[in-house]
């Protein structure tokens, strides 16, 4: 079995309904999201456990070869079509873990969110699409897929109608709208239930979309 990764755990004054694992982007850490919590504006009647982990060093080629936290490698700018597969297998084999260590602590599957910024949103579209369990809900953020033909081959049906967030920035140089879109017809042609948002921010996170965070989540918990 594999190491658990180390994570931040920020768990709720009241016993947790639900768990969200996040995901964060390339070269960033557990720590980038934690701030978010409050501004989700979540009911006590939503008493949620969050878990950020933190991806492992590895060296990535785009950025010659620099030692930063990284889900996987990438080797030129096309992000969609030069990510490192084996790297992304690795790290969903890693975030399965999450998932059942959150099982074991009496959090059921269908009550687990996974989410993700970025490198981190590719992990949780992957992870989340093809794990054998219905889940709570997916959210990506100015993500992208690698490979989508081969993502939904190997889709398990049991997620097909898991609640799917996805949100992009207009003005985003480093995940390019067109990639966020493509997700979203993607998904679509292949029937899962998508809410789709577009914001005017670039590679980042606003105050906007995580009000709409706090209020998806509010009704996936109702």
């Amino acid at each position: 079995m594999l190491d658990i990764l180390p994570s931040i755990e920020i768990n709720p004054a009241k016993p947790p309904i639900g768990s969200v694992i996040l995901l964060h982007g390339l070269g960033a850490d557990g720590n980038d999201f934690v701030p978010i919590i409050p501004e989700l504006n979540l009911p006590e009647s939503c008493p949620l456990r969050f878990v950020f982990p933190n991806a492992p060093a590895i060296p990535v080629t785009i950025n010659n070869g620099y030692i930063m936290p990284a889900w996987y490698d990438i080797a030129s700018l096309s992000l969609d079509q030069r990510a490192d597969q084996a790297g992304i297998i690795k790290s969903v084999a890693a975030v399965q873990q999450l998932i059942l260590r959150e099982e074991k602590l009496g959090i059921p599957a269908d009550k687990i969110i996974l989410a993700g910024f970025s490198q981190g949103a590719v992990i949780a579209l992957t992870t989340g699409l093809t794990f054998p369990k219905r889940l709570g809900g997916i959210l990506a953020l100015s993500g992208y897929l690698p490979q989508p033909e081969i993502l939904m081959q190997n889709a398990d049906p049991l997620n097909k109608s898991t609640p799917i967030f996805l949100g992009h920035g207009i003005q985003d140089p480093v995940v390019p709208l067109f990639l966020g879109e493509a997700i979203h017809q993607t998904l679509t042609a292949h029937h899962y239930s998508v809410s789709w948002h577009r914001y005017m921010m670039a590679h980042s996170v606003c105050a906007m979309e995580i009000k709409d965070i706090g209020e998806w989540l509010g009704k996936i918990f109702g």
